[in-house]
């Protein structure tokens, strides 16, 4: 059986406890497969050094195509289609009617960002309808914190090390099964 198929599973009980055990297994050189926790846990990214997300940039790429969308949404609609005098705004004009676009631009421009970065997300994150959860454990959507790493070829050091960090329970797992 490969070395590689294993991967140890260690339990905590409190968010900090695991903040410091990540920083010991990542100085001692272990590799953290994955951590699972019942809440976001502030700093774990760069604690287990996780590269910094690009969702900001797409939320921005997608404001933008929102922005151009109403601008030629409502420049075809309203000055070309079928101009109308509401209110005695200018209707042969979009620079000249654009005040009264502004509203509908920023709606527009939040709506994409929103919806298309919630999209994107769940496309990233392969989440979808129906999808069985990954979750190893069961504890880990109430009250428990299970960080999983890579069995190396010294399975006793990583298990000392591991209890030696907090952690409450420590079992090793072959990922194959």
């Amino acid at each position: 059986m490969e070395e590689s198929s294993k991967v140890i599973h260690a339990i905590y009980t409190d968010d900090d406890v695991l903040m410091a055990a990540v920083k010991k297994v990542r100085a001692e050189r272990y590799h953290i497969e994955e951590i699972y926790t019942p809440f976001p846990v502030h700093g774990l990214d760069k604690a287990m050094g996780l590269a910094p997300t690009r969702l900001a940039i797409t939320a921005f790429i997608y404001g933008v195509i929102g922005l151009v969308v109403a601008t030629v949404m409502m420049d075809y609609i309203m000055i070309e289609d079928w101009p109308q005098n509401i209110g005695g705004k200018p209707s042969f004009s979009y620079i000249e009617g654009m005040p009264a676009f502004v509203p509908i631009m920023f709606e527009l421009t939040v709506f994409f960002s929103a919806h298309l970065m919630v999209i994107t997300f769940y496309l990233r994150s392969k989440l979808w309808p129906f999808k069985e959860a990954e979750n190893p454990d069961v504890r880990t959507t109430d009250d428990h914190f299970l960080m999983e790493i890579s069995a190396g070829h010294n399975i006793d050091e990583q298990f000392d090390i591991l209890r030696n960090t907090g952690a409450v329970e420590v079992t090793l797992i072959d990922k194959a099964h």
